[in-house]
């Protein structure tokens, strides 16, 4: 892709796919999925080397990166100020001088994901953007709350404005391998949320396996949802390479078998511009251009935007700015 493709990319509308409407279980599939783990790593460990780009390409492809971050604060200090200031960078993410010299307008990360109290904040200081709310929930980050307590939360949060909703799954289900129940949960999460789109998050640090995370990926897609998620970023193993090729091809194969595409999010621990090419072009390589929108791609993370920024600067100045230069709120 030329550096001029890769810049009309990056400012494309959102396209919308049918929506995922899930299948009947099916154990054997399930049974079926494997993970060669060695195999896997030798690929992961080959990325970062394999694709590489320079110059003009790279400020197309780091512009694309921004239109696909879910800017995010899930702290125990969030105010409704922060929130709104995070919003504030959410419709303007670069500095004006800046895309300018790049010839770029327009661009916006593709979300903001906050806790439920901080929903109409963010509703109201993106009214007008077309930037979609997303809120964390059911039990965040652990997902041991009650379980009607856990979808209550959704619909709180659906009917606060929430547009994406972020859920967690029950860890136990997948390491005593009771995919009945996670399947039975999941489905009474995506029915929760309504029209409101749901991302499950596999925490899948905490899932012992690459098998496992393979299954409970096909798992959570077959119960209907719309994207699948590696971390909440509260774990203490996030997003890795090995982990998204897994999830990744899961997610080939539900498509190549329903005809239905799923969105993927990678979560927690991408914070270099440079991890961000690496990801993009695993996505392109695996997956296909397609995946390239923000209606199938979110990286969450708060402050990859940051580096992402001082990398566009240094590319129209030659030199490298301090990080206060480019504040996320």
């Amino acid at each position: 892709m030329d550096s001029q493709t890769a810049e009309r990319t990056a400012q494309s509308p959102q396209v919308t796919e049918p929506r995922n409407p899930g299948m009947a279980l099916d154990l054997d599939w399930v049974a079926g999925v494997q993970a060669n783990t060695s195999a896997i790593e030798r690929r992961a460990a080959s990325l970062p080397g394999r694709r590489s780009v320079k110059k003009d390409y790279q400020a197309a492809w780091l512009l694309k990166a921004i239109t696909l971050i879910d800017l995010t604060t899930l702290s125990g200090d969030d105010t409704a100020g922060r929130v709104r200031r995070l919003c504030a960078k959410a419709r303007q993410p670069v500095r004006a001088d800046l895309l300018d010299a790049l010839g770029v307008d327009g661009i916006t990360t593709g979300a903001v994901c906050v806790y439920h109290d901080m929903i109409a904040p963010a509703v109201q200081a993106l009214q007008g953007s077309g930037i979609p709310v997303a809120a964390v929930s059911t039990g965040f980050p652990a997902g041991l709350s009650p379980f009607h307590l856990r979808l209550a939360e959704i619909e709180e949060s659906v009917k606060a404005g929430a547009q994406e909703i972020d859920i967690v799954i029950s860890r136990r289900h997948v390491l005593t391998q009771n995919w009945q129940a996670l399947y039975d949960e999941m489905k009474a999460f995506r029915a929760a949320c309504g029209e409101a789109h749901v991302k499950a998050i596999l925490a899948t640090g905490e899932l012992g396996t690459l098998r496992n995370v393979a299954r409970a990926s096909l798992i959570c897609m077959m119960a209907g949802a719309d994207f699948i998620k590696t971390s909440t970023g509260k774990e203490s193993t996030n997003a890795t390479l090995p982990v998204s090729l897994v999830m990744i091809r899961a997610i080939r194969d539900y498509y190549d078998r329903t005809g239905y595409r799923i969105g993927y999010k990678p979560a927690g621990g991408i914070s270099k511009a440079k991890d961000s090419l690496v990801y993009l072009s695993l996505i392109k390589e695996e997956l296909g251009t397609r995946w390239l929108m923000p209606d199938l791609f979110r990286f969450g993370a708060s402050s990859l935007l940051g580096d992402i920024e001082r990398q566009l600067e240094h590319h129209v100045t030659g030199a490298y700015s301090a990080g206060y230069r480019h504040p996320m709120a």
